[in-house]
């Protein structure tokens, strides 16, 4: 059984964002008991940059790249006032229902209800989070809402974390008194070999060595390594 808290715990440790993006592809929709889910990513323009989404058909893409966001009032609105919304915050399920996007992108998909959630950082839109729900489940709550923007907080402060500039010290102390030595020698152009040689382990130790010192600096060659920890 999923376990909210431990779901946020697991959104304010990932080491990368694209830990993090995983993280709520994987379980976000199912707190949210949604048919189909997203994450966008926006620059300064507020245009989509990179999106990852699950469960939606392509005619839905398809048909709301054609409406456009001028279309859709409530992405619109949780843009501007950087607050979640849901399709029924700011009209009835009546009026929702004679809209463009419901008639043209949420009904002939099998879509019957969304909300949106809108990520910050430095004050401005950097992204947001979305869930659809199909027909013959509720619409969206105002619990929904406060569990979305409860959701968007945490991504929000995450990704800005994430995207802090680490110091070369704080980056030294990731790795071990053995790890920062077999940095000192890579840098210096020894093989594995030669450095396990040196250090007295086997090549293959020091190949499993490299491996962890990569995942624990978010690297994937000897060279990104030295840059940034020579940087």
């Amino acid at each position: 059984m999923l376990d909210w808290h431990n779901f946020l715990h697991r959104i304010a440790i990932a080491s990368n964002e694209k830990e993090l993006r995983h993280l709520f592809m994987q379980d976000a929709g199912n707190f949210f008991i949604a048919k189909a889910w997203g994450f966008d990513r926006l620059n300064a323009r507020l245009e989509v940059i990179s999106a990852d989404f699950w469960g939606l058909p392509q005619t839905f893409c398809e048909r709301y790249a054609q409406l456009g966001r001028n279309g859709d009032r409530v992405s619109q609105i949780a843009l501007q006032e950087r607050v979640p919304m849901h399709n029924l915050s700011i009209q009835t399920q009546e009026s929702w229902q004679k809209t463009d996007i419901y008639q043209k992108v949420f009904h002939p998909t099998g879509i019957e209800n969304g909300m949106v959630s809108i990520l910050v950082g430095g004050g401005i839109p950097v992204g947001g989070i979305y869930f659809l729900r199909e027909k013959g489940f509720p619409p969206f709550s105002d619990r929904d809402l406060l569990q979305a923007g409860s959701l968007s907080l945490h991504l929000s402060v995450r990704i800005a974390e994430l995207q802090t500039p680490t110091s070369h010290s704080d980056k030294l102390d990731r790795l071990t008194i053995r790890e920062r030595e077999i940095v000192e020698l890579v840098a210096k152009g020894l093989t594995n070999r030669e450095i396990g040689t040196h250090i007295g382990i086997t090549r293959e130790g020091v190949k499993q060595a490299l491996k962890r010192m990569f995942r624990k600096l978010d690297v994937s060659a000897r060279a990104e390594m030295i840059a940034i920890l020579k940087s």
